[in-house]
């Protein structure tokens, strides 16, 4: 790979709106590092028909972005030639609108000089159905791709993916971007004994209500929030305020205001473990004291006891939240804000991302960042 930076092509879900978009903090940490780190991104990313997303950030200055309507696959036609002779072409999953199409698509780019990566963002989901359905189109384009990425799923997503032929699979786990998720003045509008800050999914709903509305539920003199879209409807325990889609500006000081933030795993993510959530970081970035369902891995990023808490069920998430002293919140959130600043932030992704490919045009260590 050449050294002065490569040039990164990246089909995937909006990069400026989070609006049902669970993996827009993990694409803007992992590509604002790479670029960083001298790289040159292009985001080619659809425009929904008739309705263009809310924008929560402003177009990146750190990447190239190219919207393409969805009408018909003529503006993706046009996007891929733009993409063709770039160092590496990566599809993510979940894009939303033509994914079949585009998966069998930009395989067509790979050359000599052009590496075709599969990014796969819900892993768990993805092998579970191809598992389940010989015949998804996926399965037979896996060992074209020149290596699978994925968000999480640890050895069990390697090893799945490797018997499908891929080859190579490499985890690369959701992180902390030190400049977005940081500690800020608390604000008496979030304080409250536990938050959550979640969109309403199928496949997280169960999980919500068995350890967040159950605690809340034992615990009726505490105030609970929860942040996120699609709860509205939901029926809750009365000392749960609904505080609707939060801004990603009010992120930080929510977590930083309530006494202890609680983070759930999606039900795949949890039966395959490994699979860190993205708010996780987040939350351990602001400094918050944080409450974790409980899944393999978990230790390989926060140390249990001493870094975070972990609950199996709502009854020990309410046990923790009555457990917890002033000096014990101060602790648990300042230990895990050091352990991902020191281990897990998108810098460290950034220079794996580097290795995969093969890049070696840097030193292999990202700055240092001060706690």
């Amino acid at each position: 790979m050449r050294s002065q930076g490569l040039r990164i092509a990246f089909f995937g879900a909006s990069l400026a709106s989070a609006w049902w978009n669970g993996a827009s903090m993990y694409y803007r940490g992992i590509l604002r590092a790479l670029h960083a780190r001298g790289h040159h991104i292009t985001c080619f990313e659809p425009e929904p028909a008739g309705h263009p997303l809310p924008r929560d950030v402003p177009v990146p200055s750190w990447a190239r972005v190219v919207v393409y309507p969805v009408q018909d696959t003529t503006g993706l036609e046009r996007c891929l030639e733009q993409a063709r002779g770039m160092d590496v072409v990566v599809k993510a999953s979940g894009v939303g609108l033509h994914d079949e199409w585009l998966n069998h698509r930009v395989l067509e780019l790979r050359s000599g000089r052009t590496q075709v990566v599969y990014w796969d963002l819900d892993a768990p989901v993805t092998l579970e159905r191809l598992l389940r359905e010989p015949g998804d189109s996926l399965r037979a384009l896996v060992p074209r791709y020149d290596c699978i990425l994925t968000q999480g799923g640890g050895d069990r997503v390697v090893l799945a993916y490797r018997d499908l032929g891929a080859r190579d699979c490499v985890p690369v786990y959701s992180a902390v971007d030190p400049d977005v998720h940081y500690p800020v003045s608390s604000d008496p509008r979030f304080g409250c004994a536990l938050a959550l800050l979640e969109d309403r999914l199928p496949d997280l709903e169960q999980r919500v209500e068995c350890f967040f509305l159950r605690a809340a539920e034992l615990l009726p003199d505490k105030h609970f929030l929860l942040g996120g879209a699609g709860w509205g409807e939901r029926p809750r325990p009365a000392n749960v305020h609904y505080l609707g889609s939060l801004a990603p500006c009010e992120h930080n000081v929510m977590r930083g205001s309530a006494r202890a933030v609680l983070d759930v795993s999606r039900e795949g993510m949890a039966r395959f473990g490994f699979s860190p959530t993205a708010h996780l970081f987040a939350a351990a970035g602001a400094g918050a004291c944080l409450i974790t369902d409980t899944w393999e891995g978990i230790e390989l990023f926060l140390e249990p006891g001493r870094e975070c808490l972990v609950a199996r069920d709502g009854m020990e998430v309410a046990e923790a939240v009555l457990c917890l002293t002033d000096e014990g919140v101060l602790e648990l959130g300042d230990a895990a804000r050091r352990r991902v600043l020191a281990e897990h932030t998108y810098a460290h992704r950034a220079v794996q991302v580097e290795q995969v490919l093969g890049y070696t045009g840097r030193p292999s260590l990202p700055r240092e960042i001060r706690v």
